[in-house]
């Protein structure tokens, strides 16, 4: 087993971990990233939904009772997902959820996270859309909530709409950099730096280290590059400050097998996980009431048909998220588009099913779908259980399938607010019979979330949060998590540019810890604007 030391380990390469990464390579601290997956450039994603494709970056992790979405690659999520990038409103600073007291460390509000936000969105960048920049599939979302009497919005993208050819392969990595990912900014800012980036190496516990002048020993294996469940060598590496940003699955559980190493954690760690509230729906749309309701065509004259045509998330209504309005019952309706293989992980609350003849029928009117995102207020009510016996946060299957230790039973508050967002968008998509409203059913896989969050959350009580609100994990200095589990509650948007601005606010004080360590850093490097 070969053994070195760095000032920094980062943990993950996602938005979490590349934005520290390059904060404080930049601020002259030397500085490792250690990330699970593979490396891949733009010349090596593909336009594929064949096994040995998309999933050597994508991995679907199943719970009891959740199913997770999660990237596994340099960059990490925001190589795959769907670039849309929303400020969480004021009032989920302010939640207080089913404990009846503030969730949120009280230093954190909406206002105390815009400078940082700004900062996210500059270096990114995040393309403010037009109408222009909507899809076909966005534009009738937004005709029937106009004829219902709700107002529907482009929504903000970190996407150069310029240079974007509307591929709609986004779950598969942009062929193209159109989609401004890690790769495009923080992280080759970081090895400008001379940070270090090493794929294929999952972390696997961290303890004490032996050596003066090092506070943390990080053990790793390096996988086999086509066989993810296969390891090459171990290797450990020494730090004086680790930034844990393993994701909200992988970060809980690599704390977990840490415990004993650590001397104990927080009993907050892999508790109060949760999917941001995710809801997915198809509405099995009438292309004739397109035409005679909407008053929409294209150009050929087919009234819509129009699921795969251009960028996956395009459109949104934000009718639903009024401050004033109790909790649990706000949302965002979001127009979005999956690929039709991820039918294999739910199921239609109602008949027709995606199985069977009737399902058959209805699949084979996909491209008359339109696919629908309601990100609601849930209850975090989900924890994780024993670590895999092996190695790693989950038990690999098959290439891109895992079996995670994640429990999530949903909660009466939790599923009332689902039930709302279902009542809101049949008000607007079934009047007079535009379209048919399936929500997934949880029969098949569970909830199943492409954001997952709070497992290790942050806060002002020991009691609930596992972190400062500095994102330093409680009684162990120099230990800091900033990915999406440390975010307290789910947010009724989509969650990156939230996670990015609370890493952007956590780098001042893992640079102060480190030169605390007696690194030479300093924070103040300018933003990686490209």
């Amino acid at each position: 087993m070969s053994a070195e030391t760095t000032d920094v380990l980062v943990i993950g390469s996602g938005f979490g971990g590349a934005i520290p990464a390059y904060y404080l390579a930049a601020g002259g601290a030397r500085v490792t990233v250690l990330e699970r997956g593979p490396r891949l450039a733009a010349a090596d994603f593909t336009h594929s939904m064949h096994l040995g494709t998309y999933n050597r970056i994508v991995d679907v992790i199943r719970g009891d009772g959740v199913a997770v979405v999660a990237g596994n690659c340099v960059g990490g999520g925001s190589v795959v997902y769907f670039a849309a990038s929303l400020r969480a409103p004021a009032f989920v600073f302010e939640r207080r959820g089913s404990l009846g007291r503030r969730i949120w460390p009280a230093s954190l509000t909406r206002a105390a996270l815009d400078p940082w936000y700004d900062r996210v969105e500059a270096a990114i960048p995040v393309t403010r859309a037009g109408w222009p920049d909507v899809s076909y599939a966005g534009g009738v979302l937004a005709a029937a909530c106009a004829r219902a009497g709700h107002t529907c919005n482009p929504v903000p993208v970190a996407v150069d709409t310029e240079r974007c050819t509307n591929c709609n392969w986004m779950l598969s990595g942009c062929r193209f950099d159109a989609k401004r990912s890690m790769l495009l900014n923080y992280l080759p800012a970081a090895e400008a730096h001379g940070a270090t980036i090493r794929p294929l190496h999952e972390v696997q516990t961290l303890g004490a280290s032996p050596i003066p002048g090092y506070r943390y020993a990080v053990t790793y294996t390096v996988l086999e590059p086509d066989d993810y469940a296969c390891t090459l060598q171990t290797g450990t590496v020494h730090a004086k400050v680790v930034v844990l940003a393993a994701g909200a699955v992988g970060t809980p559980v690599v704390l977990q097998r840490s415990a004993l190493l650590l001397g104990g954690i927080p009993g907050a760690v892999g508790r109060y996980f949760s999917g941001n509230g995710d809801r997915v729906s198809v509405a099995d749309v009438d292309e004739s009431k397109v035409r005679s309701l909407l008053g929409l065509s294209r150009p050929d004259g087919v009234p819509y048909e129009g699921l795969p045509i251009g960028r996956p998330i395009t459109a949104a209504t934000y009718d639903y998220l009024d401050a004033a309005a109790p909790e649990y019952s706000r949302f965002m309706l979001q127009q979005i588009y999956f690929p039709s293989v991820t039918n294999v992980l739910a199921q239609a609350t109602d008949p027709p099913h995606w199985f069977g003849i009737p399902g058959r029928d209805l699949r084979s009117r996909r491209r008359s779908w339109l696919t629908l995102l309601a990100m609601t207020e849930d209850d975090n009510e989900g924890t994780f259980g024993a670590v895999p016996p092996l190695t790693g946060s989950f038990t690999r299957l098959a290439p891109g399938l895992g079996l995670g230790t994640m429990t999530y039973r949903p909660t009466a508050r939790t599923r009332g607010g689902w039930a709302k967002a279902d009542a809101a968008l049949r008000g607007i998509l079934e009047k007079d019979g535009l379209a048919r409203v399936l929500p997934w059913s949880e029969d098949v896989a569970g909830t199943v979330t492409a954001h997952p969050i709070s497992s290790v959350r942050m806060g002002d009580s020991p009691d609930i949060s596992a972190l400062t609100d500095t994102n330093e994990l409680r009684g162990h200095p120099g230990l800091f998590v900033t990915d999406g589990s440390a975010v307290p509650t789910s947010l009724t948007v989509n969650p990156s540019l939230t996670i990015a601005a609370l890493a952007e606010r956590a780098t001042p004080a893992i640079t102060d810890r480190a030169a605390q360590a007696g690194v030479p850093v300093r924070y103040g490097a300018p933003l990686p604007v490209p």
